[in-house]
Formats: structure tokens, C-alpha cells, sequence
């Protein structure tokens, strides 16, 4: 019994000025970081970062400067920091295979808010889905379809695809085809089909409106018209130049081939 306390009081000589010190790092160290994190939220909130980044930002210094906290500590008690280094990496190790597609998300999700490719409101299209950014985190990136459904779509497949914004620009351009018979002036077609684009509400008059023979089908002419609108109008133009270009055609007897109907005459006395 009294190796044992001999022992024991040893141990306490040896150790516990380490466990003293190591202690008071750690009582102040939190007190530290907690300053810390307070000076350097105010300067992340007066940043351009979105609020998703900035709350991912603040995080992330967090929970490093708690991991440093950490390491200091487990020096000081003189535990050999070769021994902490290689846990540390077969654990990051077991983790990373464990979770790579989490983790795969997780590093789109940095990329995306980092380089920001597009934005909350943005509609855009990647990966087989199409639709309205609503939300951005740090795993997935919410988006609502016309028909307000949600789709949401891994980080890690966005970055690692092509995405298409159509709502990066301020103005869009729309394109129209219409099928004219080959017998009717071509130059005519363009008059009506231009006059019918420059009358549609929201069509911009610079750049101006386009209207050409695009391509020459057996006996059908193909003609495109072409006009610039606002981004946020792009719809409403889009189904008004239908409409209206469609209606000034018939009205001025420019037919579409499919609805011209073959008859055929046959001569019943020449059939016998």
C-alpha cells in the first residue's frame, strides 16, 4: 500500500503541473476563441458572401481553431504528436471512405459558394433538372420546377456538369420557326412576319428583330424570326410572337403546308 501511494504521488509530481497548465490553455483557449469568432463574424457579416457562405465561414474557423485548442492541449500532456497525427489520418482516412459522396457534396457546395455560378432566383438548368433556385446548402441546392415541384440536386453533381443559366443576363433572345409553302413570295412572308414581331408587346427594337428563309424542306419553306426581349419577359414574348405571328400570316393567305389537303381526281371511265 504505501509503494502504491509512493507511486500515485510520483505520478502527481511527474504530471500534474502538466495537467495544471494543460487545464488553464484550455480554460483560457476557449475563452480566446471565443473573442475570436466574435471580431471575425462581424467581419464576415460586412462582407459580400452571401449569408449561406457566411455562416458556412464562420463554421469552419470555429471548428479549426477548437481542433488547434485541441492539439496544443494533447502537446502539453506529452502525448507524442506523431502517434495524434497518424490517428488523426486513419481516421480522416475511414471517414473520407465512408462518406465520399457526402463529401464530394460538401466540396461542390464550397465551390459553388465560392465562385457562385448562380444564385439564389436564378433559373437554371443541370443533371436533368430544371428550375428556380431556392435555397443553396452546403450538401444540396434546392430548385422549383414550373409546375412547383422540388428537385433537389447534390453540389457535387453540379459542379462536375455543365450548367445553364437562363437567368445570368439581363435579356434573352427568342427564336420562332414557321413552315410557309413554297408557292407564296418570300419577300412578302418576311414583311408580315417582321411587322407581326416589331407589334408583339415587349420585343426590343435594338437588337433588331430578325426574320429570314432559314431552309428550303421538299416544297416547304422553313422561315425563322428572331427578337430580343427582357430576361424577366421571356415567356409572355415567347408565346405572343406565337400567336400573333401566326395570325398575321392567315390573314394575309400565307398558308402553313399541313393544313393544305391533297385531292386526288380520278376519271371513273379511265379506271375501266
Amino acid at each position: 500500500m504505501e509503494e502504491f501511494l509512493k507511486k500515485l504521488v510520483d505520478m502527481g509530481t511527474s504530471y500534474g503541473g502538466k495537467i495544471l497548465l494543460a487545464i488553464a490553455v484550455l480554460v483560457i483557449g476557449f475563452f480566446v476563441i471565443k473573442l475570436i469568432c466574435k471580431f471575425a463574424g462581424k467581419a464576415i457579416d460586412r462582407s459580400k458572401l452571401n449569408d449561406t457562405a457566411k455562416n458556412l465561414v464562420k463554421k469552419v474557423i470555429k471548428i479549426l481553431l477548437y481542433l488547434l485548442l485541441l492539439i496544443g492541449v494533447i502537446e502539453i500532456l506529452g502525448v507524442p504528436m506523431t502517434s495524434v497525427v497518424a490517428l488523426l489520418a486513419s481516421a480522416g482516412l475511414a471517414v473520407g471512405l465512408a462518406f465520399q459522396g457526402a463529401l464530394s457534396n460538401l466540396a461542390g457546395g464550397f465551390m459553388i459558394l465560392i465562385f457562385r455560378p448562380f444564385k439564389i432566383g436564378d433559373y437554371i438548368e443541370s443533371t436533368g433538372a430544371e428550375g428556380t433556385v431556392k435555397d443553396i446548402s452546403i450538401f444540396y441546392t434546392k430548385l422549383t420546377t414550373i409546375d412547383n415541384k422540388v428537385v433537389l440536386v447534390p453540389n457535387g453533381d453540379l459542379m462536375n456538369a455543365n450548367v445553364t443559366n437562363f437567368t445570368a443576363s439581363d435579356r434573352r433572345r427568342v427564336d420562332q420557326n414557321f413552315k410557309i409553302t413554297n408557292d407564296i413570295d418570300q419577300e412578302l412572308v418576311k414583311r408580315v412576319l417582321l411587322e407581326a414581331t416589331n407589334n408583339t408587346e415587349g420585343v426590343i427594337k435594338e437588337p433588331a428583330p430578325f426574320a429570314r428563309l432559314t431552309a428550303v424542306d421538299d416544297d416547304t419553306y422553313i422561315f425563322t424570326i428572331r427578337a430580343w426581349c427582357e430576361t424577366s419577359n421571356y415567356w409572355n414574348v415567347y408565346f405572343d410572337l406565337i400567336e400573333n405571328c401566326s395570325k398575321a400570316l392567315a390573314e394575309n393567305g400565307i398558308d402553313d403546308p399541313e393544313e393544305r389537303i391533297a385531292v386526288r381526281l380520278v376519271n371513273p371511265e379511265k379506271e375501266d
